[in-house]
């Protein structure tokens, strides 16, 4: 580039150059709206019988313009919070995804040689550097992961053992058994729906077992009188055992995440497959991570399915980026704002709340924030929020903040819209201030 920026301005000048015009833009959306209002008149459904002026055609076309997927600030105080896509990304790996999504990539080349590579090699080095495992595969998501772990061990016919605890359905109606059954595979149901032994599984291994299946309750616990093999005690029945350890748990030293299934224990005991969730947890985007061994993760890249489930480029490489932050625990347990979060000082906490009551006339009060994502479900983080009130309720506030610019979503709690600043940053509060401002000068208006 010139020293005087002169390739800058021209590349700058042509984008905007390439852009449509004003009056191509509005013509286009403006036939939009005028189609729907038509076809509402026309088929009689009585949307059109309103007697809708021109500036409500105006306002719908306005609307056509916004993007449907667009950013909000969470401030309900769940973590991973799946409407809301999950774990924000740590900066570093927002950085590596436009990176990647400026232009072309290596994706499937292999630079010294000029051969076709493999996609899953961005990250197999790092997973196995950080796990110990002997290989790895990452696909779209965890169910894909569960579903191609089954179908390369025991499709065909081949029997999955799984206690009866564990035949779950998860978010979506994945469930277990189904799961197998797509597979190809056949379910063999061993012990109880609140207890069940080793001696359940060594007694249900026959000719035709081909892997036993543990799936880690995520989303639910069950209490009292329960009893459930250990994750050692099963490898050691010599049959293949896949481990959906659910929400990929890498870091070391949170008290939070005590109780959830580590992924560097499933390995440490021998499972065939691991398989856990990289948008969870882990703190990173939507993926399906399969560590284990050699064999068994071989059989998994060599299936059909291997490449309907492949995971995309942009995933990869914020994944790749997530995954080196874990080189360090005290940076990952910084950057990673999953765990950030998780770990928050109260004292930080309690300035973010009253920063943000102050500047909306609300209430700092006591409140319990969750991990959310089918995550820790009995686990509780105590925190302050904001209480605010409004004449026209709860409902139409949280409703006007969420439609509004940007969208704020908080929760509501005896009569009154929470914020949480657990889940919000500190550029976000400020934002979600004026947010309130916003919603509340509405009130002057219509509707």
């Amino acid at each position: 580039m010139d020293r005087d920026g002169t390739d800058s301005r021209a590349g700058r000048d042509a984008a905007l150059r390439a852009l449509p015009s004003v009056d191509r833009l509005a013509v286009s959306v403006a036939r939009a709206a005028l189609a729907d209002r038509r076809a509402a008149l026309l088929y009689g459904d009585g949307s059109g019988d309103s007697g809708a002026g021109a500036s409500d055609l105006a306002a719908e076309a306005l609307e056509r313009l916004r993007p449907s997927l667009t950013p909000v600030i969470n401030a309900t105080g769940v973590i991973v919070h799946t409407n809301l896509g999950r774990a924000p990304l740590a900066r570093v790996a927002q950085a590596a995804l436009a990176r990647v999504a400026h232009g072309y990539s290596n994706l499937e080349l292999d630079l010294p040689s000029g051969d076709r590579g493999a996609r899953h090699r961005h990250v197999e080095d790092l997973l196995r550097e950080l796990t110990g495992a002997e290989a790895a595969h990452v696909v779209g998501n965890c169910a894909a992961a569960v579903l191609l772990a089954v179908s390369s061990l025991a499709g065909h016919d081949g029997e999955v053992i799984v206690s009866r605890g564990q035949l779950i359905e998860i978010g979506g109606g994945f469930r277990i058994p189904e799961v197998i059954a797509q597979a190809g595979a056949r379910l063999v149901e061993v012990g109880t729906t609140n207890r069940t032994r080793l001696a359940d599984y060594a007694e249900a291994i026959g000719p035709q077992t081909a892997a036993i299946l543990r799936a880690h309750p995520s989303n639910f616990r069950t209490i009292g009188f329960t009893a459930e093999v250990e994750i050692e005690a099963l490898c050691s029945l010599a049959v293949p055992v896949i481990d959906d350890v659910g929400s990929g748990v890498l870091a070391d030293g949170l008290a939070a995440l005590g109780s959830e299934p580590a992924v560097r224990r499933s390995l440490r005991a021998g499972a065939a497959i691991a398989c856990f969730s990289g948008d969870k947890l882990l703190g990173g985007p939507q993926a399906g991570v399969m560590l284990g061994r050699e064999e068994a993760i071989a059989a998994a890249r060599r299936h059909p399915l291997a490449r309907a489930l492949r995971i995309d480029k942009l995933s990869l490489a914020a994944l790749e980026a997530t995954l080196a932050l874990y080189r360090d625990p005290e940076l990952a347990a910084r950057e990673i704002p999953v765990l950030a979060m998780l770990d928050a000082d109260p004292a930080e906490l309690s300035l973010r709340a009253r920063e943000l009551a102050d500047a909306t006339g609300g209430e700092v009060v006591a409140s319990t924030a969750r991990v959310g994502g089918g995550a820790l479900p009995l686990l509780e983080l105590p925190g302050p929020a904001v209480a605010l009130d409004d004449e026209r309720g709860a409902e139409w506030l949280a409703r006007v903040l969420r439609t509004g610019e940007p969208a704020v979503v908080g929760r509501i709690a005896d009569g009154r819209v929470l914020l949480d600043p657990r889940t919000m940053s500190d550029a976000e509060v400020p934002l979600a201030a004026r947010a309130v401002d916003a919603a509340r000068a509405r009130k002057a208006g219509p509707g």
